[in-house]
């Protein structure tokens, strides 16, 4: 797929096929996250790939978080019952994605591993997508962190920046509206 076709096809994709991705398939889509830039290309990112069981738990623990921000089961709107579901299950998809990096205490250290990271996950997200993969940026399970680190024994030395489920996709979501880039481009030095 051509780059500008594959940023503008993918999509957060929440309904997935239970088939499994072939474990070279993730390999070619982790290896392209690894090109992208990083801060003093210190390529200050890991990922941990989850399926069967551990992923299952992931899931359970985003479920429990978003459980608890809605109102009790049986005055929940079919939309918040559809989304609890979802996030009980993420989906149906057969592989979850934990990006993570070195913790930092220095403000300015600690940006620049975040944005090198965030630019991994987005190749990551692009090479799924060009793959006939889908995927969905989540930050909400880290709102449940405490437990996610329990699950997935991950030491305090090291800091959650994204997850993403991982399959094929079961939907088609129709791409959200974008601003127009008079609205977000302030051009400066430039002669109209």
């Amino acid at each position: 797929m051509e780059l500008y076709a594959a940023i503008k096809a993918r999509r957060s994709v929440r309904q997935y096929k239970p088939d499994m991705v072939p474990r070279e398939v993730i390999s070619r889509i982790l290896e392209m996250a690894t090109w992208a830039p990083s801060g003093l290309n210190w390529q200050q990112w890991e990922f941990m790939v989850l399926s069967g069981p551990k992923k299952d738990e992931l899931a359970r623990s985003y479920g429990r978080i978003v459980e608890f921000s809605m109102p009790p089961e049986g005055k929940r709107t079919p939309q918040q019952e559809g989304f609890l579901q979802w996030a009980r299950t993420l989906g149906g998809a057969p592989v979850a994605i934990v990006a993570l990096t070195q913790a930092h205490g220095q403000p300015g250290i600690r940006k620049m591993n975040l944005e090198s990271v965030a630019a991994a996950f987005t190749h990551l997200l692009l090479a799924a997508t060009n793959e006939g993969l889908g995927t969905c940026w989540m930050t909400g399970p880290l709102n449940n962190e405490a437990e996610l680190r329990k699950i997935l024994d991950i030491p305090a030395g090291k800091e959650i920046v994204a997850i993403t489920p991982l399959g094929y996709p079961a939907e088609s979501p129709e791409a959200a509206p974008r601003k127009s880039l008079d609205e977000i481009v302030t051009w400066i030095g430039f002669d109209d």
